[in-house]
């Protein structure tokens, strides 16, 4: 075959191109999150210092809404937003969506909303990547690529993990099924954001596994004990559950709150004054922010669940309790460092009640709840193995992927379309979107597969599309 020169050129210089708006990008993006880590950690030291910021948070959340309501709406889809436009390149991703998710997540932390920062990091680095996508006139398919990368850069760069970044970049956007296309895009994207986050002097919080870490256990290689991997299991069922239970809360308390107050920028008041009762009802503060430290040596944070204190087994349910109502009712912030500190803490409780290592399913949790509220079983492993290193890879392995299976089709991020089901009874079809799906209803259902009786078709697969009307689709059915 004869290659022409000048199309080889034109193809190299495509390529540079657009290394080079990934590169760019991501340096932007880097030091945007290390800014933000760095702003997080000055408004959580606020708030301890100053307890009487929480009696504010209802007006700081009102602060938030008018602030969406009046400059932000284009911006208020937030992650899935960014989801849905790399599916469907469209308007694109507004770049009024960086200064406004900065500057809201952190108002939600200095005044004790319990929030996270993923979510801020993934829409800092698709804001900024869709800024450059204009800017070097991309065409729709690298405009699509660059945003993936932006997805890496700021998961990336918040964590510390840029490999499991990559990869949730690449996972993320369809269950079941990976986009490879993207694959060094976002692998450098996300290697070049934590580079630049760190050399800012970004720090990020170490968790130690002491069980089976000694020199002998790492030179022997992967562990796996028959009795703990049956223990590995059950605790993977249950951090699916807990995930889809996270998931599904979310969505459904949000849901209330809109039927309740219908005017947008008065939702998060009630969401801070709940807040505030919950503070009261539980007797702690301990629950309020990140919960990553504390200056307090006896608060629950996420790494206290690594060590053999007591501490209250359900912890979990508690901090699930004040992050769904701060994120349902309109505060700004993401769900996953929540989401870590519930995995962390329902692991803590799990290792008492079956007498495994604390640290170790600690650890699993932390992973694991993520892989099943996220549908990102593959980057929650990498996640594991960079962030506690390889000894446990094959218990970080199956517990990520059980709980991904038992969190069944639900998930935080509802622009999430369904590559492959996770099962095979035929009911859901590909490439629907996670938030069509949770439109099914069993009595949809029924009436659905009676019309599947009386045309006897066996060789069509049913679906309701989001319009209620029945339709057949040509998959076999199982």
């Amino acid at each position: 075959m004869i290659y022409d020169p000048v199309v080889r050129i034109n193809r190299l210089l495509h390529s540079a191109r657009l290394l080079l708006s990934v590169i760019l990008m991501s340096i932007v993006v880097g030091s945007l999150c290390a800014l933000f880590l760095w702003a997080l950690d000055e408004a959580t030291r606020t708030r301890f210092d100053n307890p009487w910021l929480l009696f504010a948070l209802p007006f700081a959340g009102v602060a938030v809404g008018f602030l969406y309501h009046w400059t932000g709406r284009s911006a208020e889809g937030g992650n899935n937003l960014i989801v849905d436009q790399i599916h469907e390149p469209g308007g694109g991703v507004p770049l009024r969506m960086a200064p406004l998710i900065f500057l809201s997540t952190v108002i939600t932390h200095l005044f004790g909303g319990s929030a996270g920062r993923e979510g801020t990091a993934v829409q800092l680095g698709g804001s900024i990547a869709s800024g450059f996508a204009r800017a070097f006139r991309l065409m729709p398919a690298d405009t699509r690529i660059l945003l993936m990368a932006g997805i890496a850069a700021g998961f990336g760069a918040v964590f510390g993990t840029p490999v499991a970044g990559a990869i949730f970049a690449l996972e993320v956007l369809a269950i079941g099924r990976i986009q490879y296309d993207a694959l060094i895009p976002c692998l450098v994207a996300a290697v070049v954001g934590d580079w630049v986050c760190q050399s800012w002097g970004a720090a990020h919080t170490h968790y130690h596994i002491s069980f089976m870490n000694d020199a002998s256990a790492i030179t022997a290689g992967f562990h796996l004990d028959p009795v703990l991997l049956a223990k590995v299991i059950i605790a993977g069922i249950a951090f699916g559950l807990i995930g889809r239970l996270f998931s599904e809360s979310s969505h459904l308390v949000g849901a209330f709150f809109k039927k309740l107050c219908p005017y947008g920028p008065l939702r998060p008041f009630i969401g801070g004054v709940l807040v505030i009762l919950l503070v009261y009802i539980f007797g702690t503060r301990e629950y309020l922010g990140l919960g990553v430290w504390s200056p307090n040596p006896g608060d629950v944070t996420i790494s206290s669940f690594f060590n053999g204190d007591e501490i209250h087994p359900w912890s979990w349910l508690i901090k699930l309790v004040f992050t769904v109502v701060t994120l349902s009712t309109g505060f700004k912030g993401g769900e996953v460092t929540p989401l870590f500190f519930i995995g962390a803490a329902l692991g803590h409780a799990l290792s008492a009640l079956m007498g495994a290592p604390t640290d170790l399913f600690a650890a699993l949790g932390f992973v694991a709840i993520f892989a099943g509220a996220s549908n990102t079983p593959l980057a929650c492993t990498i996640m594991g193995v960079e962030l506690f290193g390889s000894t446990h890879t094959v218990y970080i392995a199956i517990v990520c992927f059980i709980a991904y299976v038992m969190s069944g089709h639900s998930g935080i991020y509802l622009s999430q379309r369904i590559g492959v089901p996770k099962n095979t009874l035929g009911l859901v079809p590909p490439d629907v979107a996670l938030r069509h799906v949770r439109e099914f209803e069993p009595s949809r259902l029924d009436r659905l597969m009676d019309h599947v009786d009386r045309k006897k078709s066996k060789s069509l697969t049913p679906i309701i599309n989001p319009k209620e009307s029945i339709a057949t689709m040509p998959y076999p059915i199982k």
